[in-house]
């Protein structure tokens, strides 16, 4: 009798708990269950903190990251226990005698930025370019897909670095430093995936019975578009998005580890990657410090991008 009575508690639980979950919307069932996901939490943790970073770098860095103290000689951190440290440097200084912290927290803004606002164009070009080709179909369709075909044939990282070589020292590539020529280069480079997916979304949506029947009654073009076919697309575009912007930030480090990223004296991490070549066989710290950041970032934002694949996966709800 006793396991009868535990049975129809568990499955009164269990009932209760599904009333509950179809009370929230959609979207809201998703934020739910992206906050039970202890590794997507992590992640919002670790990229909230490199957010803060970047945002008040100017208050939190303890040094000038371009100030350069001749004094110093490759100072290791104060942790390495080596004689080679100082007290006032907590993560020892670089070849030049620059602070590698003040310099890490520095290039977390430029990082952050490289990775936000090149997904954002992203975003932009490829789901007009998708939800058109996908929503009007025929010659758009066949216009707009034979062009990413074209695009897509190039290989990212060759055609991303010819980009930077041959525009790095005209007028576009003197803008901020190199930041507006990267933000071009990778946008040019990777909207093709996303105009893909949002095409194939809207393919499939656009035949199903709620757009029928806003057509029916007459519901114009532009509404049938924006009100209903793009939010539903939506939830494999977030994920997407969520694993482009630590691609962003690994190409930019490439391309600063190549010498044709961010113009100096802009600290950036793959900038300092570079720098520490060069004292590597001396002290493997300024290059196994701006690495590590890299790699963090990175993980963070793949625990959240696998988070929101989770969240907004529909078999997860059951």
């Amino acid at each position: 009798m006793a396991t009868v009575a535990t049975t129809a508690a568990q499955q009164r639980a269990i009932d209760a708990n599904v009333l509950l979950r179809k009370q929230r919307s959609l979207w809201g069932d998703a934020l739910y269950r992206l906050f039970r996901n202890k590794a997507a939490m992590v992640g919002i943790a670790i990229i909230i903190l490199a957010g803060i970073l970047a945002i008040f770098a100017p208050l939190i860095a303890p040094y000038d990251p371009t100030l350069q103290n001749t004094k110093l000689n490759n100072m290791d951190p104060v942790f390495a226990g080596t004689p080679y440290t100082n007290p006032h440097y907590f993560l020892g200084s670089d070849e030049l005698g620059r602070d590698i912290l003040s310099r890490l927290i520095w290039s977390a803004r430029v990082s952050m930025v490289v990775g936000f606002v090149p997904t954002a164009l992203i975003f932009v070009i490829g789901a007009s370019l998708g939800m058109l080709a996908g929503f009007y179909g025929g010659w758009v369709d066949n216009l707009l897909m034979r062009f990413t075909d074209i695009v897509y044939a190039f290989p990212d990282l060759l055609f991303l670095i010819i980009i930077m070589a041959a525009l790095r020292n005209t007028g576009i590539g003197e803008v901020l430093g190199g930041l507006l020529l990267i933000f071009v280069a990778l946008a040019v480079i990777s909207w093709v995936g996303l105009a893909r997916l949002i095409r194939g979304q809207v393919l499939s949506l656009k035949e199903k019975e709620f757009v029928e029947a806003a057509r029916a009654i007459g519901v114009p073009t532009r509404r049938i578009m924006f009100r209903h076919l793009f939010p539903n697309a939506l939830a494999p575009v977030i994920v997407t998005l969520a694993f482009a912007v630590p691609g962003a930030m690994l190409a930019e480090a490439t391309l600063s580890f190549l010498g044709i990223g961010i113009k100096p004296p802009t600290p950036t991490w793959g900038v300092m990657i570079n720098e520490g070549f060069t004292v590597f066989s001396q002290s493997p710290w300024p290059v196994m410090l701006p690495a590590a950041c890299i790699s963090v970032v990175m993980l963070a934002f793949t625990f959240l991008g696998d988070g929101l694949r989770d969240a907004l996966d529909p078999r997860m709800k059951i």
